[in-house]
C-alpha cells in the first residue's frame, strides 16, 4: 500500500520539484498540496506534472479536513508557517516531515511533546542535502579534538530568519559533543558585544545576508598554530535536497516523536 503524502510549500523552490520526484515513485501518493498564493488552482499549473490533478488548498485544514487523510505532512514553507502546520499536521494523524526553517530550541520541545502524545513522528533537518550530513559528521568528529570553534551562516538577501535551520541544526549537534572554549570571554568584550555572534548551544554564529549566495554553512575550528575549515555551499537548484526528503518520508513512519538531523535515519 502506497503511502499517502501532503506537503506544505507546493509551489515552493524545494516543494514543487518534489511534488514531481513523489508521482514518479512507486511507493508514495501525493494527495494533497498547500500553497496559499495558489490556492484553488490545479497542482498541475504549478508543477507541470500532468498527473497532478489536485486542487491546491489554502492551508493544512483545508487540505486534511479529517484525521487519518494522510499518512505524512511535508513542509517546506516559511519561518511564520511551519509550526502551525506541523501541530495541524500531528492533530490530523499525519507523521511529520520538516525541511522550512525558522524553528526554536522551544518550538521543537514543544513539537516533541505533541507528537509524542499523538503517537508520530516528526524528522526535522535544518537541510536534507547528504553534503550537509557529512559536514555535521566532520564537524561532531573535529569537535572531539579541537576545542575552539565558531559557525558562519551564509544565505541570500532575501532570507529573512537567522541563524538558518542548518546553522541552528550544527550548534545543537555540536552542543552534544562539547563545548567551544572562548579566551576572552563574550560578556568582557570590548566595544559592540554584538560583533560576536549569536550564541546558540554554546557556538557563535554570524550569519551573512547577500546576494549572490544560496545557501551555505561553515565550521571554522582553531587550535595554536593550525586551522580547520568545513564548508557546504548550495548551488541554485533543489535537486540536492529531494532524495534526502524522500528518505525522510519514508522512514518517519516507523518513529515516535521527535528526530532532528537527517543522519540519525541513515544509519
Amino acid at each position: 500500500m502506497k503511502l499517502k503524502i501532503g506537503i506544505s510549500g507546493a509551489s515552493g523552490w524545494v516543494g514543487r520539484p518534489l511534488c514531481v520526484a513523489i508521482s514518479k515513485t512507486d511507493d508514495l501518493e501525493l494527495v494533497a498540496a498547500v500553497a496559499r498564493s495558489h490556492a484553488g488552482r490545479l497542482l498541475a499549473e504549478i508543477t507541470g506534472h500532468p498527473g497532478h490533478g489536485l486542487m491546491v488548498a489554502g492551508s493544512v485544514e483545508q487540505a486534511l479536513p479529517e484525521t487519518g487523510a494522510c499518512d505524512v505532512w511535508v513542509d517546506f514553507t516559511s519561518a511564520s508557517a511551519v509550526k502551525a502546520n506541523v501541530m495541524s499536521a500531528m492533530v490530523r494523524g499525519a507523521h511529520v516531515v520538516i525541511g522550512s526553517s525558522g524553528l526554536t530550541e522551544e518550538d521543537f520541545e514543544e513539537i516533541d511533546r505533541a507528537a509524542l502524545r499523538a503517537g508520530v513522528g516528526v524528522i526535522a533537518a535544518g537541510n536534507f542535502a547528504i553534503t550537509v550530513v557529512l559536514l555535521q559528521r566532520f564537524a561532531c568528529e573535529a569537535a572531539k579534538y579541537l576545542s575552539h570553534w565558531e559557525i558562519i551562516d551564509y544565505a541570500t538577501d532575501e532570507k529573512v530568519d537567522a541563524p538558518s535551520g542548518t546553522a541552528r541544526e550544527l550548534a545543537f549537534r555540536l552542543s552534544q559533543v562539547a563545548q567551544p572554549r572562548n579566551r576572552v570571554p563574550l560578556a568582557d568584550t570590548v566595544g559592540m558585544r554584538e560583533s560576536r555572534g549569536a550564541t546558540l548551544k554554546g557556538s557563535q554564529i554570524h550569519s551573512v545576508r547577500l546576494p549572490g549566495h544560496v545557501l551555505g554553512i561553515e565550521a571554522l575550528f582553531g587550535s595554536a598554530e593550525e586551522r580547520l575549515s568545513i564548508r557546504h555551499d548550495a548551488g541554485s537548484g533543489a535537486a540536492p535536497y529531494i532524495d534526502g526528503t524522500l528518505l525522510a518520508i519514508r522512514r518517519v513512519v516507523t518513529r515516535v516523536g521527535l528526530v532532528r538531523g537527517l543522519d540519525r535515519i541513515m544509519d
